[in-house]
C-alpha cells in the first residue's frame, strides 16, 4: 500500500470519484489508500459538495508550508497533544472543524468547539484558547459567546477565580434540550398563522402540518436527549493515583 502524500493525480481521481458518487472505501480501493485518508482528505478540503483536486493540493502545499515556518514549535505542539500523534491530532482537529463548518456553524465557533472538545480537561480559558489557535481575544469572545448562547459551551470560576469554558456530556444534552424548546416555539408560532390564515386554507393547511411534523420531531429529541443521557455515557478511565478534576465531577 502506497505511504506519502496524496498525488495531484491521486486527488484528481478522488474528485472524479465524488462526482460520480462513489462511496469513500470504493474511491480509496482504486487508490490502494485507506478509507481514513480519502475521507480526511474530502473533508478538510471542502467536503463532498465543494471538493475541487487543484484547490486541495494547493491548500496542502501552503499547509505545509506553514508548518515548516512553524517547526521550532514542534516539541510544544508534541507536548500540548499529551503525547498523543501531534500531526495526526491536527488533522482529526481540521476535519472536524469543516464537519462542524458543513452543518452551518461559523469557523471561528466551529474551531474553538473543536479546541475545547479535544481537551482531556474540556476547560480552557480565553488566554488558553488564544494561545492553541493562533488568534485574537475578540475573535475568541465573540465565538464563546455564541456558543454560549446554543448551550454549547458554559461558563465557570476555577481556583484562581479564572473563567473557563467547559464542554462535557452535559454540554450537548442541554444543547439538544435548547434545541427541542427552539422547535417548540417554531410549533406555537405556525399554530398561531393557521388561527390567521384560517385552518381550512391552502396556506393554513401547510402551517398545520409544519406544526405537527416539528411538534413530532421536538418531542423525539427531547425524549432521545433524556434516554442518551441516562444510558449511553462511558466516563474516562482514571489513571491509578490520580484524583478527578473539577470538570470531571458530575
Amino acid at each position: 500500500m502506497p505511504g506519502g502524500r496524496l498525488t495531484q493525480e491521486e486527488r484528481q481521481q478522488i474528485a472524479l470519484g465524488v462526482a460520480d458518487g462513489l462511496a469513500y472505501a470504493e474511491i480509496a480501493r482504486r487508490l490502494d489508500r485507506p478509507t481514513s485518508t480519502v475521507t480526511r482528505e474530502v473533508m478538510r478540503n471542502g467536503g463532498p459538495t465543494a471538493y475541487r483536486a487543484d484547490l486541495a493540493h494547493r491548500a496542502t502545499e501552503r499547509r505545509a508550508h506553514r508548518r515548516r515556518q512553524a517547526a521550532p514549535r514542534a516539541v510544544e505542539a508534541t507536548s500540548a497533544a499529551g503525547g498523543r500523534d501531534a500531526e495526526a491530532l491536527r488533522e482529526f482537529e481540521e476535519v472536524f472543524t469543516t464537519v462542524l463548518m458543513q452543518s452551518g456553524l461559523a469557523k471561528m465557533m466551529s474551531r474553538v468547539l473543536v479546541c475545547l472538545t479535544t481537551t482531556d480537561s474540556g476547560s480552557l480559558t480565553a488566554a488558553e484558547l488564544v494561545e492553541r489557535l493562533q488568534v485574537s481575544p475578540a475573535s475568541v469572545s465573540k465565538a464563546v459567546a455564541f456558543l454560549e448562547s446554543q448551550s454549547l459551551v458554559r461558563r465557570e470560576r476555577d481556583e484562581r477565580r479564572r473563567e473557563r469554558y467547559v464542554v462535557d456530556d452535559d454540554i450537548w444534552y442541554q444543547s439538544m434540550m435548547a434545541s427541542a424548546r427552539g422547535t417548540v416555539q417554531l410549533v406555537e408560532t405556525a399554530r398561531q398563522g393557521v388561527g390567521v390564515l384560517g385552518p381550512g386554507t391552502p396556506a393554513g393547511v401547510r402551517l398545520e402540518n409544519v406544526a405537527r411534523f416539528l411538534d413530532f420531531v421536538s418531542e423525539g429529541i427531547a425524549r432521545a436527549a433524556e434516554q442518551a443521557r441516562d444510558i449511553l455515557y462511558v466516563k474516562a478511565e482514571t489513571p491509578s493515583g490520580d484524583s478527578a478534576g473539577p470538570a470531571e465531577e458530575r
